[in-house]
């Protein structure tokens, strides 16, 4: 019998030694981690152990302040992230390596060897006892049961205290105490791991322990292989979690051993991959004996299991919805309302922008629910069950599934968001997985840039690409280079090397970073991105200590700062730097007078450069210009010493030229009164107009002309398809084309003169963002080529109307113009040998195959790289990326910002899966199915969407869960969210079927994604709903720091709202605030001050400033989610059974079944389904790129 050695905890000089307490290697007392030796010859971290062999490379990609050619001490080697004070202890290396060492210096945990705490080599599990009812585990260091952002625990080779299946925030237990050279087991954690606090009230049944009990046949169910859902309520029996994937397990009751499938055994993950949630069906199972029929199934052997089909809340009243929670103190209304008092019975006319009606409102009244009673564990015999109080279903009675069984986003954010509330995330940590990207946490730059900045779909690289290929998930990077920091983070540093320039690589042109390594005593660095040996330059020369750093590390913020920003010299320059220019073109065309965008516009542009006392609210040195058009341009003269603004006709706009040569840029300080002034005038100077041809392709030729050796920014304001001019468009939109697959063609654009006229805006440093007003088709896939290329930002307001849209129309303008903003910029992304780029993602222009050229970007800009191998990896460096940006700053510097990044490098398919970010790697898929988009059918691009999202979990279901039982979906823990975000994908404006979106806005939202930060994109995929009926009074108060505390979060979904309730829904673009038909008066009255909820404006914009409590939480809370966000969130208030805007609030609802898609529940029984017929059937396929082919 073969042992498996509890692993050894890595310790890092600081935390202690043997010798003296504090010195190196010596246990602190009360420190966690401490490893007495163990009766099986497992040698203490401190002691030396034989065989042990020193190792070293002559250059490995280690992090900032190591010594040449070592490993740096004080800090980990490559696989190892650092302790953070009172995290715990350290995971191990990745992929299990030993970390290099420098010859004749000791590793930080001492020259003794570590074992493989991942997958021992011969190890495995005690046979179960006949009865035993839980699916050991090996446990995985660094890995803490609560999930993927959770402290490690504890390893040592005493046992541990116990904790009871179920209890919230606490998934795991030890069945019993381990012996001495056992491995430990627990089990792995259940899915949903935060249990519903109660039951139904007819659950009755308690937790018992009941030997020689045998699993129950469900009713067979058909499988559909083209992926429809055929008795999805039929489709999983129970739910359990199963065993870990790399270890050798008997199969469960009813179920054969499945054959090998997938890769060779070297690319399976031998270390038992994070906790795994499973649906486990029973398909095929004979009837049980000793088992009342219809009695709910007892887990299988091995295996912690409950069952998620709980009769529903109200299921035992005929006719019942089978997902309706039960109502807090008032029940819900019997009867939907009758048609004209509720919303619409019947869709609206074509071009009101509705097309389907919200859910039926819930129709019974429940009790509150049963206490739930977590199990009690068995230290005498391992053995764990646990069956949740139910009454006894009725025969030939359909499975139904919880929802509150399957994964959530709403825990898995609120539970990384109180991880990160206690502590800062340190950027080179190898121990804290990377902040959720809708978490707000505070980052401490440590050598790695700032995840604000720089995020991977996987932050351990795959070594080869044959184990990429195994993963199916992508490897890409989504890079956001001026992204905002939180207030309380440190400002990126700048450094000026005056004359000669930042240092660099003379080979591959690497800006100097923390992962370079200086060698010979000082005089040669060693790039980490190509490993050239370069000379230092003798102005930057400086000695090297015994560790080999650098005597002035302290001074030299671009030696320890993941991000750093250069100011360079003249040679960096294509033309001379100055502060941007702002310039605003109005339409005036009689479309614009009619709509009131005019008089709009105007106080918009008021609000956004001045505040209210007059001072600019622009960067010290930007100058604004103001000109109007409709078949002519309208100059205006604004110098200071005039008493009123000259206005300049150009009619020729074939010919079109700048009439003035000073007066059209001015200093928004002195020439305050002046601009106002002439604003105030616009409405009234055009009210007569009755032109409406307006020429915005001669507006762009004018402006570019005048900003041709400066740059800066163009905001245009366009009412109507141009006909008339240069670019002159033609109406060319089909609704019968939409749905087929002709379709594709109006999403690209009619010619190329705005093409070419964008590229020429480029050049010149001019980027345009575009205000859209249609009233009809106005080609928004070729005039958006402006925004597109230039790296400008394209907004729509269809049917524009004041009231309705003129906040979030100003609003806009003002966010717009506030954001840290560069222009003239050229960005270029470097890997380190074995890696190389592919593909980009995103709005800009490309001249090459590296460099992306902006004209213009600020910080809620992204972009998308896709990452491939160019040959393997060694696992004992880790693989380094840098993102350069060269760009003219709003206040006309001329800088270089750096971010630097450096990974460890996997050859272990689980450890690929566990470092994963699906957060990132959904942001990154939109971005790449987009531009599948433009050439290939959406209904293919939704199928491979789908279909890349089965391969990626059938990929780990393979790999690293392949002893488990057949009817079993298991999620790696990282991607358990996955097929949800894949759905919400699928349901977007930019990607869903249906012929109520036409080509304008579809082509809108595509664009709009390839731009999408991932912390937007998964606010805008999953909105974030929170209710605000019963406020704390802790709650809705900003503390010190500008932070708020917020309600808990709701999922979205139909059942999930209270009819007395009151709720905030928010995706980044609006802000609903959703009122119950049953919302009591009180609240009303203390929020809006009416007593009836037929008394509340829907119309309004703004709540009342009250003086009650709730009213100052709710706008408390409102304004810090509008700071949160790059756009303004416009209020709309809608009221349950009687407003439209209902509609799109239900269209918010991405849980329930709308959008032309299945419910979250139905999809994730697609998946499971599919993903079964994946494994069962399917060959391996080769991952070829983004997208799998055949």
């Amino acid at each position: 019998m073969s042992f498996q050695q509890p692993p050894q905890r890595p310790f890092y000089p600081g935390q202690g030694q043997p010798g003296q307490p504090g010195q190196p290697g010596q246990p602190v007392p009360g420190q966690q981690g401490q490893f007495p030796p163990g009766p099986n010859g497992l040698q203490h971290p401190g002691q030396p152990h034989p065989g042990q062999k020193p190792m070293s490379g002559p250059y490995t990609n280690v992090r900032p302040g190591a010594p040449n050619p070592g490993v740096r001490p004080n800090m980990p080697p490559p696989g190892m992230r650092p302790m953070q004070p009172g995290a715990g202890p350290a995971r191990p290396p990745a992929n299990g390596q030993h970390p290099p060492q420098h010859p004749g210096q000791p590793g930080p945990g001492g020259p003794g060897p570590r074992p493989n705490p991942v997958s021992p080599q011969g190890a495995r599990p005690r046979p179960p006892l006949p009865n035993q009812q839980i699916r050991t585990a090996s446990p995985v260091p660094g890995q803490h049961p609560g999930g993927a952002h959770a402290h490690p625990p504890h390893h040592g080779n005493s046992a541990q205290t116990p904790t009871p299946m179920g209890t919230p925030g606490s998934a795991s237990q030890m069945t019993s105490p381990p012996h001495q050279g056992q491995p430990l087991h627990r089990a792995a954690t259940p899915l949903g791991q935060n249990l519903p606090p109660q039951q139904p009230p007819h659950a009755h049944q308690q937790y018992q322990q009941t030997p020689q009990q045998q699993q129950p046949t469900p009713p067979p169910v058909s499988l559909d292989q083209n992926g429809a859902v055929n008795g999805l309520y039929n489709q999983m029996s129970n739910m359990s979690v199963g065993s870990n994937g790399a270890m050798d397990q008997q199969p469960a009751p009813g179920f054969s051993q499945m054959p090998p499938q997938g890769p060779p055994a070297e690319f399976k993950a031998k270390a038992g991959a994070r906790a795994k949630r499973v649906f486990a069906t029973d398909l095929s199972a004979p009837p049980s004996q000793g088992q009342p029929s219809g009695m709910p199934p007892l887990p299988q052997a091995g295996a912690s299991s409950y069952d998620p089909i709980t009769p529903s809340y109200g299921a035992q009243n005929p006719g019942q919805a089978w997902n309706q929670p039960p109502a807090p103190g008032q029940g819900y209304p019997q009867q939907p309302p009758a048609p004209g008092q509720g919303y619409p019975q019947q869709p609206p006319a074509p071009g009101q922008g509705y097309s389907q009606q919200p859910p039926a409102p819930y129709q019974q009244q429940h009790q509150p629910p049963a206490p739930y009673q977590p199990p009690q564990p068995s230290m005498a015999q391992p053995q764990q069950q646990f069956r949740p109080n139910q009454a006894p279903a009725q025969a030939g009675s359909k499975s139904r599934i919880d929802p509150d069984q399957i994964p959530s986003p709403v825990a898995v954010q609120e539970a990384d968001q109180q991880e990160w509330d206690k502590m800062p995330f340190v950027t080179n940590s190898r121990t804290h997985a990377t902040p959720l990207a809708s978490t707000d946490f505070m980052a401490v730059d440590g050598g790695n840039c700032n995840p604000r900045f720089f995020r991977m779909t996987t932050y351990n690289i795959p070594s080869t690409e044959d184990l990429l290929n195994t993963a199916q998930l992508p490897m890409g990077l989504v890079i956001q280079p001026l992204a905002k920091l939180r207030a309380d983070e440190t400002p990126i540093d700048t450094v000026d090397f005056g004359d000669s320039g930042p240092a660099r690589c003379r080979r591959c042109k690497a800006y100097i970073n923390p992962y370079m390594i200086f060698t010979n005593g000082g005089q040669r660095f060693v790039c980490n991105m190509c490993l050239f040996e370069n000379e230092v330059d003798p102005s930057y020369f400086c000695n090297l200590d015994m560790n080999g750093r650098r005597l002035d590390l302290d001074q030299r913020p671009e030696l320890r700062n993941g991000t750093i920003e250069f100011a360079v010299p003249k040679e960096y320059w294509n033309k001379i730097p100055a502060p941007a220019a702002y310039v605003f073109a109005i339409d005036v065309s009689w479309n614009a007078i009619q709509s009131g965008m005019l008089a709009q516009a105007v106080e918009g542009i008021k609000n956004a450069v001045w505040d209210e006392n007059g001072a600019s609210r622009l960067v010290p040195g930007a100058q604004i210009g103001i000109l109007t058009y409709d078949k002519n341009i309208h100059f205006y003269n604004l110098s200071p010493g005039l008493e009123q603004a000259q206005m300049m006709v150009v009619p020729d706009v074939n010919d079109v030229f700048v009439p003035l040569s000073e007066g059209f840029l001015v200093s928004p300080e002195t020439t305050h009164d002046l601009v106002v002034s002439l604003l105030d005038m616009l409405p009234q100077l055009f009210a007569e107009n009755k032109t409406t041809e307006p020429v915005i392709g001669a507006v762009v030729q004018a402006v570019r002309m005048a900003l041709e050796n400066r740059g800066g920014k163009l905001i245009m304001f366009q009412t109507s398809l141009p006909t008339y001019g240069p670019g002159a468009l033609k109406h060319r939109d089909d609704s019968k084309l939409y749905g087929t697959d002709k379709e594709r063609t109006l999403y690209a654009p009619q010619d190329d003169f705005y093409r070419k006229l964008a590229e020429q805006c480029v050049d010149a440093g001019l980027s345009i963002d575009l205000f859209l007003f249609p009233n009809a088709y106005i080609d928004v896939a070729t005039l958006g080529c402006l925004p597109s290329i230039t790296g400008g930002e394209t907004l729509m307001f269809p049917n524009f109307n004041v009231a309705r849209d003129g906040a979030k129309f100003t609003g806009n303008i003002a966010k717009i113009v506030s954001r840290p903003y560069g222009f003239n910029a050229l960005m270029r992304v470097r890997c380190s040998t074995g890696l190389r780029i592919t593909e980009h993602f995103g709005n800009f222009h490309m001249k090459n195959s590296t460099d992306l050229e902006l004209a213009g970007i600020d910080s809620e800009k992204a972009f998308g790289v896709l990452v491939k191998h160019d040959g393997k990896l060694d696992e004992k460096t880790e693989a380094s990326f840098q993102v350069a940006l060269l760009y003219t700053t709003a206040d006309g510097l001329r800088r270089v910002r750096v971010h630097n990044f450096s990974t460890p490098v996997a050859s272990l398919l689980g450890n690929v899966f566990r470092w994963a970010d699906m957060d990132t790697t959904i942001n990154f898929l939109s971005k790449g199915a987009i531009a599948q988009g433009l050439s290939k059918p959406l209904n293919e691009v939704r199928d491979a969407l789908t279909e890349k999202c089965v391969k990626i979990l059938s990929a780990y279901r393979k790999n690293c869960a392949s002893s488990t039982a057949p009817g079993q979906l298991i999620l790696p823990e990282s991607f358990k969210l996955f097929p949800l975000y894949a759905l919400t994908l699928l349901k977007s404006k930019s990607l869903r079927s249906g012929k109520d979106i036409n080509s304008d806005m579809r082509v809108h939202q595509m664009r709009m994604l390839k731009g999408m930060g991932v912390s937007e994109s998964i606010a805008f995929f999953y909105p974030r709903m929170i209710p605000v009926h019963s406020l704390d009074e802790t709650v809705g108060v900003e503390d010190q720091a500008g932070r708020v505390l917020l309600p808990p979060l709701v999922r979205v979904s139909y059942a999930r709202l209270n009819p007395a309730g009151a709720y905030i829904l928010e995706n980044g673009q609006n802000l609903y605030f959703w009122l119950g038909r049953e919302v009591p008066s009180e609240f009303l009255m203390d929020v809006f001050g009416v007593a009836t909820l037929d008394e509340v404006d829907p119309g309004m914009h703004y709540l009342p400033e009250l003086s009650t409590p709730t009213n100052t939480q709710i706008r408390t809370i409102q304004a810090y989610m509008e700071r949160q966000r790059p756009k303004y969130l416009n209020l709309v208030v809608v009221r349950q059974g009687k407003d439209q805007s209902e509609i799109e609030f239900s269209n918010q609802l991405v849980e329930d079944k709308n959008n032309d898609a299945m419910s979250y529940v139905d999809y994730l029984c697609a998946i499971h389904r599919m993903i079964q017929t994946e494994v069962t059937s399917r060959p391996h396929e080769v991952h070829t790129g983004l997208w799998t082919t055949r």
